[in-house]
């Protein structure tokens, strides 16, 4: 629960006599008497097993970003208005936050009762319901209460007990998220965070990361309202002991998470509303961004119009001047920067956009705010056209329950949406536009290089647009039109053909190779012979290697057919009568040189027909 309301309305004081802790800890508080930052208490209801954590916020209209920083994680508000004074310029605007970060549940407290008549109470109470009519406290319950005599505690109390029963409960199946409000050293100790936890689970000994910082600590310790705890729960008030990070590290609006499942970002796709009496907002207006306890200058980019107007709504883009940590469904406000003013706020749509075209339509956004988790996931995923998203980044990007998030993947597959390859999810537009990206390119290739067995994967690859491991899985998806051959990708239909010119290449390389036997020439010299380009004598090698007319012995090197089964019919009536082979002795076998003799010798070891020993070919197999 958080207090809200004016400067100097009580908050404070009711929280103290609530629960008999002073939420006002720091000594400048104590000295001037009024609420400067964050306080803390809890209030404990037995027979429920319902602890109320309390975060009491200031009141000073220079101090609602203090405000903010404790309103983005509570469940419920109760709302302080001095009876002395009835209803003021903070008042107005608190409600008004809490309206837009859609705080579900609260109630009003009516304070300072014993400082007014019955009947000036009773015109402010019926004030105070004018006010808040049309507003979510509009049918709340309105207790006049004095912290001061204590009348009307235990009725506030049982207020309190009704709506915390009602609120509902955050998801602690979701990644461990909290944002922090306050950092501070203890002897013995070290660092420690505190914060209202979003969702998820954590235990001790664990490990968790710091956002934006992007450092990695330790759990050492969690404490829940002064209480030791093994874990802490989505919707407690924390405490954490974190070894492995120093308290200069640290400051106000990061966030403690699961490691490797969020992200930062200086860019959010958002649903803007104004609040009835803001100033007009033109694009390109730089204002206050206020999101859990983070706070950035955000420069504002419309979508399709130049000015949003005092009630108005519409879809933009906020461009910050610091990384945030923020998920798909979180609410924010927005301030004026001078003068300070709550203007209005909104819905996180897409946490990590990409770039936009000017005047492209907006269904991804309305998908975002108004469809189901699926829809939200299957929209995400299309986004991410042939790059694709894993599940783990799914999960970091929208603000659900993991087994929500995973039963909706499970089910867009089931119907044929999405597929997972690689370990990235692709929607199966995306599939299709790469299915045919590759067909045509892999066509074009074949038409334009009718000698070439196919074209280079890793080429293919970057035309198509995937990942290496996607691409693998995508291959295999394709079996039926297309073949991977080591690093070379073709049509299954594909073979290659010979025109007049290239049937004349094929006799000639076939007749020089022949004429010379055991000494072929490598490419260089083959292409100066027949004076063609070096690109098409080695496209018709290994044409002629893959149709068994020649053997290939290295890259450059091939060998007429007949000539090698000639040489392993030499090398076979060799060894039957000698157990060694010299490179001399092979060099003469063939009646050929050295320069020739040494690749020829080490194609016959890797292809395991001989082992090199020392300075001697031992036979393997028979050739």
């Amino acid at each position: 629960m958080g207090t809200a309301g004016h400067i100097d309305h009580g908050k404070s004081a009711l929280v103290k006599a609530l629960t008999g802790i002073d939420p006002d800890r720091l000594k400048e508080e104590k000295q001037r008497g009024i609420t400067i930052d964050l306080g803390f208490a809890h209030l404990e209801f037995p027979q429920e097993g319902l602890r109320v954590g309390i975060v009491d916020v200031p009141g000073h209209e220079r101090l609602v970003r203090n405000m903010l920083a404790g309103a983005g994680g509570i469940d419920m508000v109760m709302l302080v208005v001095a009876a002395d004074e009835g209803v003021m310029p903070q008042s107005r605007e608190h409600l008004s936050i809490c309206e837009l970060l859609r705080i579900p549940v609260g109630l009003v407290a009516v304070s300072k009762t014993d400082l007014v008549e019955p009947d000036w109470l009773q015109l402010v109470m019926e004030d105070v319901r004018d006010f808040l009519r049309g507003s979510f406290l509009q049918d709340a319950p309105l207790v006049p209460v004095s912290a001061k005599t204590g009348q009307g505690l235990e009725e506030l109390k049982e207020a309190i007990r009704e709506v915390a029963l009602r609120a509902r409960a955050k998801p602690t199946g979701g990644i461990f998220r909290m944002p922090i409000d306050r950092v501070f050293t203890l002897r013995g100790f070290g660092t420690v965070v505190t914060g209202t936890a979003l969702s998820g689970r954590l235990a001790l000994e664990e490990t968790v990361e710091v956002l934006p910082l992007g450092r990695t600590a330790r759990v050492r310790g969690i404490q829940s309202h002064g209480q030791p705890q093994r874990e802490a729960l989505a919707g407690q008030r924390v405490a954490l002991n974190l070894q492995g990070i120093e308290k200069a590290e640290l400051s106000r609006g990061d966030v403690v998470v699961s490691p490797g499942r969020l992200r930062s970002t200086r860019a959010l796709d958002v649903r803007l509303e104004l609040l009835g009496d803001a100033p007009a907002l033109r694009t390109g207006s730089v204002v206050r961004f206020h999101l859990g306890t983070s706070e950035a200058m955000a420069r504002v980019v419309l979508y399709g119009i130049q000015e949003l107007r005092a009630g108005e709504s519409c879809y933009g883009q906020l461009r910050l001047s610091e990384p945030v940590v923020a998920q798909s469904q979180d609410r924010f406000v927005l301030r004026r920067p001078s003068p300070l003013q709550t203007i209005g706020g909104g819905l996180v749509l897409d946490a990590w956009p990409r770039r936009r075209r000017r005047a492209e339509p907006l269904q991804d956004l309305q998908v975002y705010e108004q469809g189901s988790l699926a829809d939200r996931l299957q929209m995400k995923v299309l986004k991410a056209g042939q790059e694709g998203i894993s599940a783990q980044a799914l999960q970091g990007w929208i603000r659900a329950e993991l087994r929500d998030i995973q039963e909706a993947l499970q089910g867009l597959q089931a119907q044929g949406q999405l597929r997972a390859l690689g370990g990235l999810y692709l929607h199966q537009e995306a599939l299709r536009q790469a299915q045919e990206v590759l067909l045509r390119e892999l066509g074009e290739f074949h038409r334009a290089n009718p000698l070439k067995p196919g074209m280079a994967k890793e080429q293919l690859r970057a035309l198509v647009g995937l990942s290496e491991k996607v691409f693998d899985e995508f291959l295999r998806l394709l079996a039926s039109q297309v073949v991977a051959e080591r690093e070379v990708v073709r049509l299954s239909t594909f073979r290659p053909s010979l025109g007049k010119a290239q049937e004349a290449l094929r006799e000639a390389v076939l007749k020089e190779l022949a004429q010379r036997g055991f000494q072929p020439p490598d490419r260089a010299e083959l292409a100066g012979r027949l004076k063609v380009p070096q690109e098409e004598i080695t496209d018709m090698l290994r044409l002629l290697a893959k149709e068994g007319e020649l053997v290939r012995i290295n890259d450059s090197l091939y060998m007429h057919r007949k000539a090698y089964e000639e040489m392993l019919k030499r090398l076979r009536e060799f060894f039957a009568s000698k157990g060694e082979l010299t490179v001399a002795e092979f060099r003469d076998l063939i009646g050929s040189s050295r320069k020739y003799a040494l690749p020829i010798l080490e194609h016959l070891d890797t292809q395991k027909i001989t082992l090199r020993v020392g300075e001697v070919r031992k036979l393997l197999q028979r050739p």
